[in-house]
């Protein structure tokens, strides 16, 4: 799918639902230093293994800030079906609904496996993201995914044996974590 980005403005954002900035002041080791964060939701993401296409499913669409980093990208990245957790529901349920938004599929809460728990952005927000694992087939296909409201998202099927190929080109941006997913999965299963 073909689509155009223009930037249309750059403004100084002062009141987010979703990023809120802050200054912290402290003293290590007697010295006083300032360091600026982002306080940011938590989120979920999922590595998912399609058993009859035997391919991972991951999902590319348009980050601004990548763009913004690197004007000559696309600005589009390949990543796993991930979601912030900003509503009061269990990240399980709230990883079960981005699976069937994002990408059509609709997974019980126990087939959803929690790889564990860890820290993004350390340098600027410190937010924690919980990886899970899930197998998938057709017979739970409900939808054909893409997202919600104006989300434009392209759902990207990864055959398994092209996955440690695609880890290392770098002409496709991906998240350290979409990497490290396909790592965990070719450790824990034999391809």
């Amino acid at each position: 799918m073909k689509r155009e980005i223009k930037i249309v403005k750059i403004e100084e954002n002062t009141v987010s639902q979703y990023v809120k900035p802050f200054s912290v002041f402290y003293e290590e080791n007697g010295k006083q230093k300032r360091w600026d964060c982002i306080k940011t939701h938590d989120s979920v993401a999922c590595i998912l293994y399609h058993i009859e296409k035997k391919a991972l499913i991951l999902v590319k669409q348009f980050r601004p800030a990548v763009y913004m980093n690197d004007p000559q990208s696309s600005g589009f990245t390949y990543e796993m079906c991930a979601g912030i957790l900003d509503k009061n529901e269990s990240e399980e349920q709230t990883m079960r609904e981005e699976i069937l938004e994002e990408c059509g599929y609709d997974v019980s809460l126990s087939s959803l496996e929690r790889i564990f728990t860890f820290c993004t952005g350390v340098g600027f927000s410190g937010s924690k993201q919980t990886l899970f694992f899930a197998q998938i087939d057709e017979s739970m296909r409900k939808n054909s995914g893409g997202g919600i409201h104006d989300e434009q998202i392209e759902i990207f099927y990864l055959p398994v044996s092209q996955a440690k190929e695609f880890m290392y080109d770098d002409s496709k941006p991906k998240t350290g974590v979409t990497m490290f997913a396909i790592m965990w999965l070719f450790e824990r299963y034999k391809f």
